[in-house]
């Protein structure tokens, strides 16, 4: 029997982040005091620690920063090994853990710097998980 996968849990701080994935359509907060976009959605900016936010729609677009290929699935994952776990920093500045897709997880397929592009994931009725995958 295949384990459900974890599916994250929005808090109030997040859950703007992840009313724009389910619409496909990214958003990011960003302090209006100091202009610095954050990642992961927080109450306080960590660049200035003004509480004056913003949401604001990210491109979508970014470089592979760092990754792994993963042999050993965590639980909910045994029927996608092998795959790929990368973080992703975006155009704004951010960066994020997320799947990295559509493309043969080995080695010589994928490489830091690599310029990807968000596609969304829609798992569930109220989740939708933003995942990568190379510009062409």
């Amino acid at each position: 029997m295949t384990q459900l996968r974890p599916l994250p849990v929005p808090t109030p701080e997040s859950q703007p982040y992840w009313d724009s994935c389910k619409n496909h359509s990214m958003k990011l907060p960003r302090c209006k005091s100091c202009s610095e976009f954050h990642f992961y959605p927080r109450a306080l900016c960590p660049h200035c620690w003004s509480m004056d936010i913003e949401w604001v729609t990210a491109s979508g677009k970014g470089k592979i920063y760092s990754y792994v290929i993963s042999h050993r699935p965590a639980p909910g994952f045994q029927d996608d090994v092998p795959y790929i776990i990368g973080i992703v920093e975006l155009d704004e500045g951010v960066r994020l853990m997320t799947n990295i897709v559509e493309i043969i997880p080995s080695p010589e397929n994928i490489w830091v710097g690599m310029e990807v592009s968000v596609e969304y994931d829609d798992v569930s009725d109220n989740i939708t998980l933003p995942t990568y995958k190379p510009t062409k």
